[in-house]
């Protein structure tokens, strides 16, 4: 596969801040791509270079074959960009915000029809072209956002937290027409702080402080947690379970989520003796106390909490 994003060394310096430190990675054609890291990791840095926004520090990197640095106006004509703030005008109606930013994309004047087609159609909003955008629901704002991003059909999109702010159903809906995007080649690049959304992606990489700390397929990046296991617990008083778990033997790492427990092990078998005996001597009752599977969000504050360690 040809590498559609291609990074080398890639640093960016504010003075003696280091926002991008030395990332080196490739994303090939067709490859949904996650981009995932707490708020001030690098990650929208990272991604202004990539789109000629910003000329990096040290290193390279090339977007469908053009350097950043030495050829930003051709990246920006081969790329797609959409970000969680709507780059939409709410006062135009659907119709002519697609016919606003075909002029703007450049795309032929005896293209522009069929695109707008193919944008009404990807967005589900034919019926609704003579409707003011700003009285659209939020996840229709968002496919239409998506077709005009893609109106000159650049091979690489870059969505910076597309699905932010709507509801479940409608970032489902804006998943399947990723995929559907990515079915006919074209490279998506995307940051999500939804590590649900991460699971949707061919692979992902962490990024902090400026770093990349991880990197590969969701499945590849719960099997290298270090082979170690997870229980779920659900107790009687979270917290205090939380105290009479920190430190004890074989317990790896102990973490809220939602209204129980994710509490990580080195032997599953040892552990949940130990833990049932011990939450027992604090008067702390179990409800529930079953292994289950990694998530991305275990795989994230695993990692993130390592690196703090360090």
């Amino acid at each position: 596969m040809n590498a559609s994003v291609s990074m080398h060394h890639l640093t960016k310096r504010f003075g003696s801040f280091v926002a991008v430190n030395d990332v080196s990675m490739e994303v090939t054609s067709g490859e949904i791509f996650g981009f995932l890291g707490p708020n001030g990791a690098g990650k929208s840095t990272t991604i202004r270079i990539l789109c000629g926004l910003l000329v990096p520090s040290e290193g390279s990197a090339t977007v469908a074959g053009f350097d950043v640095a030495s050829q930003p106006e051709q990246v920006k004509q081969s790329i797609g960009y959409m970000s969680q703030k709507f780059s939409l005008y709410d006062d135009l109606t659907v119709g002519e915000n697609i016919d606003f930013f075909s002029g703007i994309y450049g795309v032929p004047r005896e293209r522009r029809d069929e695109r707008k087609r193919f944008a009404l159609e990807l967005s589900g909003l034919d019926a609704r072209k003579d409707t003011l955008t700003r009285l659209l629901p939020g996840g229709f704002k968002q496919r239409l956002a998506l077709g005009c991003a893609i109106l000159h059909e650049p091979p690489v999109l870059f969505l910076d937290e597309p699905t932010s702010g709507v509801d479940p159903i409608a970032r489902r809906e804006f998943w399947e027409l990723i995929y559907q995007l990515s079915a006919q080649g074209k490279t998506i690049f995307v940051t999500t702080h939804y590590m649900d959304e991460a699971e949707y992606c061919h692979r992902v990489a962490l990024m902090y402080r400026g770093a990349v700390i991880a990197l590969g397929s969701p499945d590849e990046l719960k099997r290298e947690l270090g082979g170690a296991s997870l229980l779920r617990l659900d107790a009687s008083d979270l917290l205090a379970a939380m105290d009479a778990l920190a430190g004890g033997p074989g317990i790896e790492d102990v973490a809220v989520f939602g209204s129980g427990l994710h509490v990580r092990v080195r032997d599953l078998a040892a552990s949940t003796a130990w833990i049932q005996d011990g939450l027992r001597a604090q008067g702390v009752a179990i409800e529930r106390l079953e292994p289950i599977d990694a998530s991305m969000e275990d795989v994230f504050v695993s990692l993130i909490e390592a690196e703090e360690r360090k």
